[in-house]
Protein backbone atom coordinates (compact mmCIF):
# COMPACT_ATOMS: atom_id res chain seq x y z
CA UNK A 1 0.00 0.00 0.00
CA UNK A 2 1.28 3.53 -0.69
CA UNK A 3 0.82 5.86 2.10
CA UNK A 4 0.40 9.28 0.21
CA UNK A 5 2.32 12.33 1.50
CA UNK A 6 0.58 15.10 3.13
CA UNK A 7 1.77 18.27 1.27
CA UNK A 8 1.66 21.46 2.74
CA UNK A 9 1.33 25.21 1.56
CA UNK A 10 4.81 27.09 0.81
CA UNK A 11 4.13 29.39 3.91
CA UNK A 12 4.06 27.51 6.29
CA UNK A 13 7.40 25.45 5.60
CA UNK A 14 9.19 27.30 8.02
CA UNK A 15 6.74 26.44 10.77
CA UNK A 16 6.37 22.57 9.88
CA UNK A 17 10.50 22.45 9.70
CA UNK A 18 10.77 24.03 13.32
CA UNK A 19 8.05 22.28 14.93
CA UNK A 20 8.66 17.89 13.60
CA UNK A 21 11.63 18.83 11.28
CA UNK A 22 10.61 18.13 7.90
CA UNK A 23 7.83 19.50 5.75
CA UNK A 24 6.74 18.21 1.98
CA UNK A 25 5.62 20.15 -1.08
CA UNK A 26 3.51 19.46 -3.83
CA UNK A 27 5.01 19.85 -7.52
CA UNK A 28 3.01 22.93 -8.22
CA UNK A 29 4.00 24.27 -5.01
CA UNK A 30 7.59 23.79 -5.51
CA UNK A 31 7.69 25.68 -9.21
CA UNK A 32 6.07 28.47 -7.24
CA UNK A 33 8.54 28.67 -4.51
CA UNK A 34 11.52 28.69 -7.22
CA UNK A 35 9.29 30.93 -9.63
CA UNK A 36 8.98 28.92 -12.81
CA UNK A 37 6.58 26.99 -14.30
CA UNK A 38 6.34 23.30 -13.57
CA UNK A 39 6.76 22.91 -17.32
CA UNK A 40 10.90 24.45 -16.52
CA UNK A 41 11.55 21.65 -14.37
CA UNK A 42 10.41 18.77 -15.82
CA UNK A 43 12.43 19.86 -18.82
CA UNK A 44 15.06 19.06 -16.48
CA UNK A 45 14.39 15.69 -16.49
CA UNK A 46 16.44 14.05 -19.91
CA UNK A 47 19.18 15.14 -17.86
CA UNK A 48 18.94 12.14 -15.39
CA UNK A 49 19.12 9.47 -18.73
CA UNK A 50 22.63 10.44 -19.01
CA UNK A 51 24.19 10.18 -15.41
CA UNK A 52 27.48 8.47 -15.10
CA UNK A 53 28.16 4.95 -12.95
CA UNK A 54 28.39 5.10 -9.30
CA UNK A 55 31.46 3.45 -8.97
CA UNK A 56 32.00 3.44 -5.24
CA UNK A 57 29.15 1.69 -3.97
CA UNK A 58 30.56 -0.72 -0.64
CA UNK A 59 27.75 -3.31 -1.19
CA UNK A 60 29.23 -4.43 -4.52
CA UNK A 61 26.37 -3.32 -6.29
CA UNK A 62 25.60 -1.47 -9.74
CA UNK A 63 22.44 -0.15 -9.18
CA UNK A 64 23.05 3.71 -8.71
CA UNK A 65 23.92 6.59 -11.35
CA UNK A 66 24.58 9.85 -10.38
CA UNK A 67 26.38 13.19 -10.78
CA UNK A 68 27.58 15.48 -8.60
CA UNK A 69 27.88 19.60 -8.54
CA UNK A 70 28.53 22.11 -5.95
CA UNK A 71 27.70 25.61 -5.36
CA UNK A 72 27.34 29.11 -3.32
CA UNK A 73 24.34 30.74 -2.78
CA UNK A 74 25.14 34.43 -0.98
CA UNK A 75 21.18 36.13 -1.33
CA UNK A 76 20.46 36.12 -4.85
CA UNK A 77 23.84 35.35 -6.10
CA UNK A 78 24.45 31.14 -7.59
CA UNK A 79 27.65 30.37 -8.53
CA UNK A 80 29.19 27.13 -8.99
CA UNK A 81 32.21 26.09 -7.14
CA UNK A 82 34.83 24.22 -8.65
CA UNK A 83 34.52 20.73 -9.04
CA UNK A 84 35.07 19.42 -5.98
CA UNK A 85 34.69 15.44 -4.76
CA UNK A 86 31.79 14.57 -2.48
CA UNK A 87 33.15 13.62 1.07
CA UNK A 88 30.95 12.40 4.22
CA UNK A 89 32.43 11.39 7.79
CA UNK A 90 31.90 8.01 9.28
CA UNK A 91 29.52 9.31 11.94
CA UNK A 92 27.07 10.65 9.29
CA UNK A 93 27.71 7.95 6.34
CA UNK A 94 29.25 4.34 7.98
CA UNK A 95 28.83 3.18 4.41
CA UNK A 96 30.96 5.33 2.34
CA UNK A 97 32.17 8.42 4.85
CA UNK A 98 35.74 9.23 5.41
CA UNK A 99 36.75 8.92 1.35
CA UNK A 100 37.09 11.28 -1.73
CA UNK A 101 34.05 10.13 -3.91
CA UNK A 102 34.53 11.72 -7.37
CA UNK A 103 31.21 11.78 -9.71
CA UNK A 104 30.46 13.54 -13.05
CA UNK A 105 29.58 16.82 -12.82
CA UNK A 106 26.08 18.10 -13.61
CA UNK A 107 25.61 18.76 -17.09
CA UNK A 108 26.26 22.78 -18.37
CA UNK A 109 22.37 23.52 -19.86
CA UNK A 110 20.91 21.80 -16.25
CA UNK A 111 23.22 24.28 -14.21
CA UNK A 112 22.29 27.34 -16.38
CA UNK A 113 18.78 26.60 -16.65
CA UNK A 114 16.55 29.65 -14.76
CA UNK A 115 14.65 27.10 -12.80
CA UNK A 116 17.66 25.65 -11.48
CA UNK A 117 18.56 28.63 -10.18
CA UNK A 118 15.28 29.20 -8.87
CA UNK A 119 15.57 26.50 -6.75
CA UNK A 120 18.86 27.35 -4.97
CA UNK A 121 17.67 30.57 -4.21
CA UNK A 122 14.36 29.04 -3.16
CA UNK A 123 16.22 26.92 -1.02
CA UNK A 124 18.44 29.12 0.43
CA UNK A 125 15.51 31.23 1.29
CA UNK A 126 14.29 28.61 3.19
CA UNK A 127 17.70 27.90 4.82
CA UNK A 128 18.23 31.63 6.31
CA UNK A 129 14.75 31.57 7.43
CA UNK A 130 15.57 28.60 9.93
CA UNK A 131 18.65 28.85 10.56
CA UNK A 132 19.98 32.71 9.39
CA UNK A 133 21.06 34.87 6.90
CA UNK A 134 24.85 33.34 5.56
CA UNK A 135 26.17 32.34 2.58
CA UNK A 136 25.17 28.31 1.76
CA UNK A 137 27.58 25.88 0.29
CA UNK A 138 25.31 23.73 -1.83
CA UNK A 139 26.27 19.48 -3.29
CA UNK A 140 23.49 18.56 -5.66
CA UNK A 141 23.60 15.05 -6.20
CA UNK A 142 21.00 13.47 -9.12
CA UNK A 143 20.43 9.84 -8.84
CA UNK A 144 18.90 7.23 -10.65
CA UNK A 145 18.31 3.73 -9.12
CA UNK A 146 17.97 0.91 -11.02
CA UNK A 147 17.02 -3.00 -10.58
CA UNK A 148 18.74 -4.14 -13.50
CA UNK A 149 19.92 -6.67 -10.71
CA UNK A 150 16.85 -7.29 -9.91
CA UNK A 151 17.13 -4.56 -6.99
CA UNK A 152 18.18 -1.13 -5.83
CA UNK A 153 18.74 0.25 -2.68
CA UNK A 154 18.33 4.41 -2.52
CA UNK A 155 20.02 4.33 0.92
CA UNK A 156 22.54 1.29 0.80
CA UNK A 157 23.79 3.68 4.35
CA UNK A 158 20.49 3.44 5.97
CA UNK A 159 18.98 5.48 8.34
CA UNK A 160 21.20 8.64 8.64
CA UNK A 161 21.64 12.47 8.76
CA UNK A 162 23.67 14.02 6.06
CA UNK A 163 25.79 16.03 8.34
CA UNK A 164 24.56 19.70 6.89
CA UNK A 165 21.68 22.13 7.60
CA UNK A 166 18.58 21.63 5.11
CA UNK A 167 18.29 18.50 2.91
CA UNK A 168 15.73 18.68 0.20
CA UNK A 169 15.20 15.61 -1.50
CA UNK A 170 13.16 15.83 -4.90
CA UNK A 171 11.12 12.95 -6.93
CA UNK A 172 11.56 12.83 -10.09
CA UNK A 173 11.00 10.16 -11.86
CA UNK A 174 9.48 6.76 -10.96
CA UNK A 175 8.87 4.23 -13.37
CA UNK A 176 7.61 0.80 -12.93
CA UNK A 177 8.63 -0.26 -9.60
CA UNK A 178 7.19 -0.88 -6.28
CA UNK A 179 8.96 0.04 -2.99
CA UNK A 180 10.76 3.21 -2.56
CA UNK A 181 8.94 4.25 0.80
CA UNK A 182 10.37 7.60 2.38
CA UNK A 183 11.09 7.21 6.09
CA UNK A 184 11.67 10.30 8.15
CA UNK A 185 12.36 9.82 12.13
CA UNK A 186 13.38 12.23 15.11
CA UNK A 187 17.16 12.14 15.79
CA UNK A 188 16.38 12.41 19.53
CA UNK A 189 13.25 10.04 19.84
CA UNK A 190 10.91 7.70 19.02
CA UNK A 191 8.52 9.62 16.58
CA UNK A 192 8.52 8.84 13.07
CA UNK A 193 6.48 9.08 9.70
CA UNK A 194 6.68 7.08 6.09
CA UNK A 195 5.18 7.53 2.99
CA UNK A 196 5.87 7.23 -0.63
CA UNK A 197 6.46 9.98 -3.00
CA UNK A 198 5.09 9.53 -6.53
CA UNK A 199 4.35 12.92 -8.22
CA UNK A 200 7.72 14.23 -10.12
CA UNK A 201 8.91 17.32 -8.51
CA UNK A 202 7.29 16.31 -5.34
CA UNK A 203 9.91 17.85 -2.22
CA UNK A 204 10.74 16.12 1.07
CA UNK A 205 12.70 19.09 3.48
CA UNK A 206 14.44 17.90 6.51
CA UNK A 207 16.15 19.89 9.14
CA UNK A 208 19.26 17.58 9.01
CA UNK A 209 20.18 18.73 12.88
CA UNK A 210 16.54 16.89 14.24
CA UNK A 211 15.15 14.37 11.84
CA UNK A 212 17.13 11.00 10.07
CA UNK A 213 15.62 9.37 6.99
CA UNK A 214 15.88 6.89 4.54
CA UNK A 215 14.05 5.40 1.00
CA UNK A 216 13.37 1.46 1.39
CA UNK A 217 14.71 -0.90 -1.27
CA UNK A 218 12.52 -0.97 -4.30
CA UNK A 219 12.06 -3.55 -7.16
CA UNK A 220 10.58 -4.20 -10.92
CA UNK A 221 7.16 -4.48 -12.00
CA UNK A 222 8.14 -3.79 -15.29
CA UNK A 223 10.42 -2.96 -17.79
CA UNK A 224 13.38 -0.39 -17.69
CA UNK A 225 12.43 -0.06 -13.62
CA UNK A 226 13.63 2.95 -11.85
CA UNK A 227 13.48 5.75 -9.88
CA UNK A 228 15.09 9.11 -10.15
CA UNK A 229 15.57 12.26 -7.27
CA UNK A 230 17.67 15.05 -6.71
CA UNK A 231 18.84 15.56 -3.44
CA UNK A 232 20.25 19.30 -2.46
CA UNK A 233 22.24 19.63 0.70
CA UNK A 234 22.74 23.35 2.54
CA UNK A 235 25.39 24.01 4.70
CA UNK A 236 26.76 27.20 6.91
CA UNK A 237 30.40 28.01 6.90
CA UNK A 238 31.83 25.69 4.18
CA UNK A 239 31.71 22.46 1.90
CA UNK A 240 32.01 18.40 4.06
CA UNK A 241 35.96 18.03 3.23
CA UNK A 242 38.85 15.87 4.99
Amino acid sequence: MILTPAYTYPDQVPVLLRQQGYAMLSPSAVAHLAGCDLAQLMALRPSWDRLASDNYLKDGGHYRKRRHSCFVVDGDAVTQAPHRAHWQPVEYNALHGGMERWFEPMEPQVVAAPAWHGLLRALARISSTLKGNTPWFVEAHQFRIDTEGGIGRPTPEGAHRDGVDLVAVFLVARENIKGGETRVFEAQGPAGQRFTLTEPWSLLLLDDERVIHESTPIQPVGEQAHRDTLVITLRAGGFQGA
